[in-house]
């Protein structure tokens, strides 16, 4: 079983930054491919980034593109997201996600494993 541990939320005025972190004990972390997903209330749960395996391929939802980084460190076992310029929208609860084929798409279900969630809210 693999474990995710998410974390890195709060509560920021629009404009501010924020990291999330999630750190995957154990040794199968470069063999993943990692996610961020997010949802706010009433709705469902999108993709936010994702990266392969081997950082290769990043991909990013339109709507946070240009605001938001994702990194993975494989020597840590921690795959970031740094949050810039946030806005009122971008307040949700995030998941990080682990694909144990390596991969990083952008549909929920392909992924086997799930943190617990961070919650991340921006006023305005």
């Amino acid at each position: 079983q693999v474990q995710l541990l998410d974390s890195g939320g709060g509560l920021v005025q629009a404009g501010a930054s924020l990291r999330l972190s999630c750190v995957v004990p154990g040794r199968t972390f470069d063999t993943l491919g990692m996610a961020w997903f997010r949802q706010a209330p009433g709705k469902e749960r999108t993709f936010v980034a994702g990266m392969n395996w081997n950082g290769a391929v990043t991909n990013y939802a339109a709507l946070v593109k240009g605001r938001f980084t994702l990194s993975r460190d494989n020597g840590k076992n921690t795959v970031y997201l740094q949050m810039n310029n946030l806005k009122p929208e971008d307040t949700a609860v995030y998941y990080c996600a682990a694909d144990s084929m390596g991969n990083s798409p952008t549909y929920s279900r392909a992924y086997d494993y799930w943190g617990q969630g961070t919650q991340v809210t921006v006023s305005s």
